[in-house]
């Protein structure tokens, strides 16, 4: 931590201003007041992580960490923001490097700012300015040495991705720091990789600044950006891996991957060198989705908790779901495992012995059960909609050898079928909600157009439109409704179509 600090407003100047930051926060029953106080802090926290908390409800203005107490005061802009952030965290357990924090009003109204804290907070107000809009003068440097940026072009390369970045997490990313241009998503060296272009190179600095080394999803999808020498990238598809936002009419390409123009592949190499090493120590910025969604209520910031975003400090726990309101007559293992193994590995499922509509799916990890939630909870299962909540049960526990218990409990942890074993794997690029259009693969070529209508309709829907793409080994076919698309789904994923062909069925984001 910084050996200076800010002092509080209502004590004098004495050097004995600390002390007077005694325990009586402690107390939780301080009345509203835009001071925070936060405690339980890791005995190493910077700064940054701190400030890293408050970011996503409003402007950060000062903070005060005391040494060796493992607390601080944070300041916000306004109390409504404080107020903002104290009820989310009082639903959702706040986590700094793994451990949880706790975080109250304190009964100081204000935080007063020494001469000795003004290079640490014009740091830290240029991070809250970037959030809020604000934009770098021309020329100016950074305490990480970063200078004006010679061209609007970002080169991004995801380190540790174990979670799904798409374009469209870009673009909402690095949306809030200027009007994002082009996007061109790529694997080279078996890495997520991204060109992005800005309408200026000031927001390109200003993307960098805040944004580079920090994690989209808790401790991993960590971004690592620097300058492209491109200065400007040629699209020729507007589809999941490519877009120019400036000409909507641009071709799809049948969800082909966009064909490099050879000046973008030379750069490429080119900027290869100068990429910067992953910085070491970064925390999980979950933040970082909260920013571009900002100004947050508390139940937006608790909605964008539960979509996309992890929430710190959960990460490798066996998140467990509880489904209910089932069809009892038609909801087996298999089918709960085949739909929410779309949005991660199921590794058991059991449906309840004395409540039939209700079953406990466990996930991977906390944040496939979350990304699994956001999606399925809602959604028409079977004639029913179903609801999905995070159960209070750390694991699925199998019956008892001997015990029958009708086939209702399901061990699949070795399965075959697991999507996302393969750290990196594309599988973690195409995530999406549930929709009335799905993407077909591993098609055999003698299969037609007429074989996979037929087979489709035999489900019990309506197939209302069908698009093989160049190669026939893909297609898209769209139902007339997502329930009747979540049932094909559910039956034809892993489908055998002859000669070890087993079509691979998940939801599009397109539509035909």
């Amino acid at each position: 931590m910084s050996s200076f600090g800010p002092l509080l407003a209502d004590t004098t100047s004495n050097g004995s201003d600390s002390k007077k930051l005694r325990v009586e926060d402690r107390v939780g029953d301080a009345p509203p007041s835009r001071v925070l106080h936060i405690r339980k802090l890791p005995n190493d926290v910077s700064e940054t992580e701190i400030i890293a908390l408050g970011l996503p409800f409003g402007k950060v203005t000062n903070i005060l960490t005391l040494k060796g107490k493992n607390q601080a005061f944070l300041e916000l802009s306004t109390e409504e923001a404080a107020m903002t952030m104290v009820n989310y965290y009082s639903a959702v357990t706040p986590h700094v490097r793994s451990m949880p924090v706790y975080i109250q009003y304190s009964n100081h109204k204000e935080l007063k700012t020494d001469n000795s804290n003004q290079r640490f907070l014009a740091r830290m107000m240029l991070v809250t300015d970037l959030q809020s809009g604000g934009t770098l003068a021309s020329g100016s440097n950074s305490s990480d040495g970063c200078g004006t940026p010679s061209s609007p072009v970002l080169r991004i390369i995801i380190d540790n991705m174990f979670y799904p970045v798409t374009l469209d997490v870009l673009q909402q990313i690095f949306s809030k720091f200027g009007t994002v241009m082009k996007i061109i998503t790529f694997t080279k060296n078996n890495q997520f990789q991204a060109l992005l272009q800005y309408n200026d190179p000031t927001n390109a600095q200003q993307a960098k600044v805040a944004l580079d080394g920090q994690n989209i999803y808790n401790a991993c999808c960590t971004l690592r950006i620097d300058y492209s020498k491109l200065v400007n990238l040629n699209v020729k598809y507007n589809n999941d891996k490519s877009r120019d936002y400036t000409r909507p009419e641009l071709p799809a390409g049948d969800g082909q991957p966009p064909a490099l123009d050879p000046s973008v592949v030379a750069a490429l190499g080119k900027d290869s060198g100068s990429l910067l090493g992953k910085i070491p120590g970064t925390c999980p910025f979950f933040i970082i989705f909260f920013g571009a969604l900002s100004p947050l209520s508390a139940a937006a910031a608790a909605a964008a908790a539960a979509g996309r975003v992890a929430l710190s400090g959960h990460s490798g726990a066996s998140g467990v779901l509880l489904v209910s309101n089932l069809n009892e007559e038609m909801v087996t293992p298999h089918s709960l495992f085949t739909l929410f193994g779309v949005y991660g590995d199921v590794q058991r499922v059991k449906i309840l012995f004395n409540k039939k509509d209700s079953a406990l799916i466990q996930m991977a990890d906390m944040n496939q059960a979350q990304l699994a939630m956001s999606h399925l909870n809602g959604q028409k299962m079977y004639s029913k909609i179903i609801r999905v909540t995070m159960s209070k049960h750390q694991t699925v526990q199998l019956p008892r050898d001997g015990l029958d218990d009708q086939g209702l409990t399901k061990d699949f942890t070795n399965s075959p079928l697991h999507r996302f074993k393969k750290p990196g794997s594309k599988n973690f690029q195409n995530i999406f909600p549930p929709s009335a259009t799905l993407h077909l693969s591993n098609i055999p070529q003698d299969i037609t157009e007429e074989d996979l209508r037929v087979l489709f309709s035999n489900s019990g829907g309506t197939v209302k439109a069908f698009k093989f793409f160049q190669d026939h080994k893909m297609a898209l076919i769209q139902m007339t409704t997502i329930e009747e698309a979540i049932q094909c789904l559910i039956d034809l994923h892993n489908y055998n179509m002859g000669n070890n062909h087993h079509l691979k069925v998940s939801f599009s984001k397109s539509t035909i």
